[in-house]
């Protein structure tokens, strides 16, 4: 896993642009902090920083072939590398190395442009056709790796991070007060925006083609699930057979490493199954972390001693306290480059400094579990929702809806009306394609009360929900209602939250590369093809993934109702043992200087948050929010400024 930066077409002499090429990989070194190199060739340059997982020796870059002609900075892992490159090498290729960087070289040359079809992986890469003139970008299908991009006039400049870009004369750090309301809405902007104005993110499965003068930017792959009556998976028992194989595969191609491979062990069924499965495919003794909190509430410690007990792992849990949340934020929002709604990110930000400090660079995962087999309550929310809207009298029905959330002891006193009006289950809505995430949605959107009059104006007439509803692919009206509430959670909140803040960034803030067996490419496409009632059979999330794995589990964890993974919220700023110094972000001054929230209002929440244990999700998200928007306001030190548009040029 690496940093990556570069440029097509930069003005100004050679020595410039070799400055600014070592500017923008300084500004990556803790993604890459084993090497780094340069490379300049005409109008392009390339940037690359190092963290060496395979072929610690000879797999230096940017890479060039023999002749020159094609030239490559890469991050991430091609997991399948190793039959590609026997594959090429029977058409007569001949490697220098034994990286998998060298890889996409030559498949490169072989295919163009659709060598990225060829790729089980996690990527980001620039591809230098010196030849043709050319400039490729590419992103994974999932996307689990990060790549931005901005034009100014006649260059193009691209990064890992936004960080790099803003090392690049002409490129500053704006706020896009337009983004603000998606993360305010949403929880993350929808791609191709980012936080910033004029700069760009590369959404996954998508590549970028660039000659000086012409950019095109084009998808080479699509989640799809099968039309409402179409064939799909339907026999169990082949289901159960053909997702074992797929995920054990998953899993065993991605502990090629040339360094050991450790895992995350969170008590939860996904991480628990990736670990049983490095153990089954030969990982003996192998290395497992967690996070432990002083809340019960958000505490799983229980589960993560059963799981590492039953399969003999190394384990080390890092206790977590809401102060070490907060004195841990502001970095937090630093690397993710953007406003966050959770302090989620920060505790998955601190395990990764403790896994560094033991000696590791890679951990397995179980990311993406819940979004391929349906495991989160949002899609039995949604069920459940839809059955009470064909009733819309029923006082029992919503009653249902308590079930779902026995974490969540505000919510088991509530009267049918409240609950009938707090998840929207009114019939007028199931004729919108985002019914299964209308009540996140609006009662994030809650927070943006606190929005000040000029970030108001700014955004009148805006509605981030119109623009979430025009990114849905036309054969998205046609599936069954579980596929579309999938769709949504793996096409934007994955790769837009979950992947990048609650991810990349945090790992790679301390060099340590996350994979993803769940995420293998051919997983995620079977398991659109499953029957839904094989992946939410009745309220069981994840059926067919529990019926695979129960084998290799304690039943306690294969029988585990999911827990969502949270951390304290208001407490990180307030109460016992928070972190007082920022305290500070929600003063009425610092809130009038930056101007993008009411003072009034804000003094309001922070006070209630004081004195409260506990508040409610709008709150907690806007109190979230408003605390790392101003820490992104700090860091980057730069005027927020309106932006309805990203520049045409994109």
């Amino acid at each position: 896993m690496c940093g990556i930066a570069g440029f097509l077409d930069l003005p100004g002499a050679a020595a410039d642009k070799t400055a600014t090429l070592a500017r923008m990989a300084a500004a990556l070194t803790h993604r890459g902090p084993d090497a780094h190199g340069i490379h300049l060739d005409g109008p392009c340059g390339l940037a690359h920083t190092r963290l060496s997982i395979i072929d610690l020796a000879t797999g230096a870059q940017p890479m060039s072939t023999d002749d020159g002609a094609i030239t490559i900075s890469f991050n991430g892992e091609i997991f399948n590398y190793r039959e590609l490159r026997a594959d090429l090498i029977a058409q007569g290729f001949v490697f220098r190395t034994t990286s998998d960087t060298e890889v996409i070289l030559h498949l490169y040359r072989a295919m163009g442009p659709d060598c990225v079809t060829r790729l089980n992986g996690d990527f980001a890469f620039a591809v230098w056709d010196a030849k043709l003139g050319r400039l490729m970008l590419a992103r994974d299908r999932m996307g689990v790796r990060p790549l931005y991009y901005a034009q100014r006039g006649a260059m193009l400049a691209f990064a890992s991070e936004m960080k790099a870009l803003f090392t690049v004369p002409g490129i500053a750090p704006d706020l896009d007060l337009i983004a603000l309301d998606q993360i305010f809405t949403a929880w993350a902007p929808i791609a191709p925006r980012t936080g910033f104005r004029d700069i760009a993110e590369l959404p996954p499965a998508h590549m970028l083609l660039a000659t000086r003068g012409n950019i095109s930017v084009s998808r080479y792959w699509q989640l799809d699930f099968p039309r409402m009556g179409d064939a799909v998976v339907t026999d169990e028992a082949e289901a159960v057979e053909e997702v074992r194989a797929l995920l054990a595969d998953a899993t065993r191609i991605r502990l090629r490493a040339d360094v050991p491979v450790g895992a995350y062990l969170s008590g939860g069924l996904d991480s628990c199954v990736t670990t049983a499965l490095a153990r089954a495919e030969g990982c003996e003794n192998i290395r497992t972390f967690s996070v432990t909190f002083e809340d019960a509430e958000f505490d799983e410690s229980g589960f993560q001693r059963i799981m590492s007990e039953a399969l003999g792992t190394r384990h080390s849990a890092l206790a977590c306290s809401a102060g070490d949340i907060g004195r841990a934020l502001p970095a937090v929002v630093a690397h993710a480059e953007r406003p966050i709604l959770r302090t989620s990110p920060v505790p998955l930000f601190l395990l990764s400094r403790a896994v560094q400090q033991d000696g590791l660079k890679v951990v397995l995962t179980g990311e993406g579990a819940d979004e391929v087999f349906g495991g989160y309550d949002i899609f039995k929310e949604a069920k459940l929702r839809r059955f009470c809207a064909r009733q819309p009298g029923s006082a029992r029905r919503p009653r249902l809806l308590q079930r779902l959330y026995p974490y969540l002891p505000r919510l088991q006193s509530q009267s049918p009306a409240f609950l009938k009006a707090f998840f929207g289950t009114d019939r007028d809505d199931l004729s919108d394609p985002l019914f299964s995430h209308l009540p996140r949605y609006r009662t994030t959107t809650r927070a943006k009360a606190f929005f000040s009059a000029e970030t108001k104006r700014a955004t009148a007439g805006y509605d981030a929900l119109d623009d979430l509803r025009a990114t849905l692919p036309a054969e998205f009206a046609h599936w069954h209602p579980l596929s579309q509430a999938q769709y949504l959670e793996t096409t934007h909140l994955l790769p837009g939250y979950i992947l990048s803040s609650q991810g990349d960034r945090v790992a790679m803030a301390h060099g340590v590369e996350g994979r993803f067996p769940f995420l293998d490419h051919r997983v995620v496409e079977f398991a659109a093809r499953l029957s839904p009632e094989l992946k939410l059979r009745g309220l069981r999330e994840k059926h067919i993934l529990r019926e695979a794995m129960k084998d290799l589990l304690p039943p306690v964890i294969a029988e585990r109702p999911k827990q969502p993974y949270r951390a304290p919220e208001s407490g990180v700023f307030f109460g016992q043992g928070a972190a007082t110094e920022l305290q500070d972000l929600f003063a009425p001054a610092t809130i009038a200087e930056a101007g993008l929230f009411d003072p009034g209002a804000v003094s309001k929440l922070a006070a209630k948050a004081a004195r409260t244990p506990s508040l409610g999700f709008a709150e907690n998200a806007a109190l979230v929010g408003i605390a790392t928007t101003e820490l992104l306001r700090r860091r980057f030190a730069a005027p927020a400024q309106p932006a309805l548009q990203l520049a045409s040029s994109f």
